[in-house]
């Protein structure tokens, strides 16, 4: 009878429980930090009278917070409860960010996405934190799927979005955070999560989440983590656009339909996974990954017609689609349940680390190689990947 009931439970459609949904909404709010306003890049550098290596700032000091809040909140989540730290994350994110929309001053714009920054350290790795709590076995495997399949699809829509808006004006993608307030609230008063019970001290749980994390394999997936986040936000998120907006004169509008197709091709990439990882080990696929990141990169600084594109984009939108669902999963493996918001907060850490990084290493790049160099340096690190995950062997 056990099995029967359990057999009942996991055949339910648990993308109709509401809790699952808003933690779908949480997932499409922070995911709209970076990807909604890259393709008003060159607008922005237009407009606010500034250099291209300067505009990737924007991204940096969205991203420079979760390096240093990340961790702790997770901490804290563990001992206080998911929702006292979603909440208050969600509303200071939809208020910063929809304050971006009525500023005209690059400095304050930028103090005002470090503040949107803080209340997005923690979302990322909350949401993952959460489906863990509340589902189990097949059913996790299942949320963890769908909420895969709506980040990708946010992913694909953000830029076309963003692209679309700024079409009107730069600051017109800015608007879109005001989301976050009514998530906020359906949070406070709708989602119904199990809250831990951690008695332990301080002291004694960041000691045993630290031994996990000396782990080797764990410790080769945090550099891999750091590494790619570095490329995909640097080489592809900001240098990218930049690219075909001042070299092929491409309007907001089709910068972002491009960016979206990426995310599309991910999307579909990620759905096949399953069949994928039938042929294949995990370690496997992301060495084949790695390659692609690399060979995609190399082609973008080689292509002089703007429909030609669609070669490195389809490489690198199944690059996308394998690594990011797959590094997630081997540190999912690796998360202790009684830990986990700290432990995810930490892998969450070293993504940011990379997000930070990456547009102010790429504008380094670009100042001295020019905007090409970014690109190569993007394909040397996709193969410096390839060799770590050797070495993890």
């Amino acid at each position: 009878m056990k099995h029967i009931r359990e057999e009942k439970k996991y055949k339910r459609k648990i993308y109709l429980d509401t809790n699952l949904q808003i933690i779908f909404g949480i997932t499409l709010t922070y995911i709209m930090g970076v990807s909604s306003i890259t393709p008003a890049f060159p607008k922005i550098v237009k407009e606010l009278n500034i250099s291209a290596k300067d505009v990737g700032l924007l991204i940096t000091a969205f991203s420079f917070p979760g390096i240093l809040l990340t961790p702790f909140l997770g901490v804290v989540a563990d001992r206080w409860g998911r929702k006292r730290i979603i909440i208050p994350s969600l509303m200071l994110f939809g208020i910063a960010g929809g304050l971006c929309f009525f500023v005209r001053d690059f400095k304050l714009l930028l103090i005002l996405r470090l503040i949107q920054g803080i209340g997005a350290a923690p979302l990322g790795s909350l949401t993952v934190t959460i489906i863990g709590d509340i589902y189990s076995r097949k059913e996790l495997i299942a949320a963890m799927g769908y909420n895969s399949s709506i980040r990708s699809i946010g992913s694909a829509s953000y830029p076309a979005i963003g692209g679309a808006l700024a079409m009107i004006g730069w600051h017109y993608p800015f608007i879109l955070p005001i989301i976050a307030i009514p998530v906020g609230f359906l949070v406070l008063f709708t989602l119904k999560i199990p809250e831990p019970e951690n008695e332990l001290h301080i002291g004694e749980h960041l000691n045993i989440v630290w031994k996990k994390l000396r782990n080797r394999q764990v410790v080769g997936l945090l550099a891999i983590g750091i590494i790619i986040f570095i490329m995909i936000f640097g080489s592809y998120m900001t240098c990218f656009p930049l690219l075909l907006g001042n070299s092929f004169v491409a309007s907001p509008l089709i910068i972002g339909l491009i960016m979206a197709s990426v995310s599309l091709i991910a999307a579909f990439t990620s759905s096949q996974l399953g069949k994928i990882a039938r042929l294949f080990s995990e370690r496997t696929i992301l060495k084949i990954s790695f390659v692609l990141y690399a060979l995609a990169l190399l082609i973008i600084p080689l292509i002089s017609q703007l429909r030609l594109f669609f070669i490195p984009v389809i490489i690198f939108g199944i690059a996308h689609g394998m690594s990011i669902p797959v590094i997630q999963a081997l540190f999912a493996e690796a998360a202790p349940l009684k830990y986990r918001a700290t432990f995810m907060s930490v892998s969450g850490m070293t993504f940011r680390v990379g997000q930070t990084l990456g547009p102010f290493l790429m504008g380094l790049v670009i100042g001295i190689w020019g905007i090409g160099g970014a690109f190569y340096a993007g394909a040397v690190l996709s193969i410096a990947m390839f060799i770590i995950m050797f070495m993890l062997e």
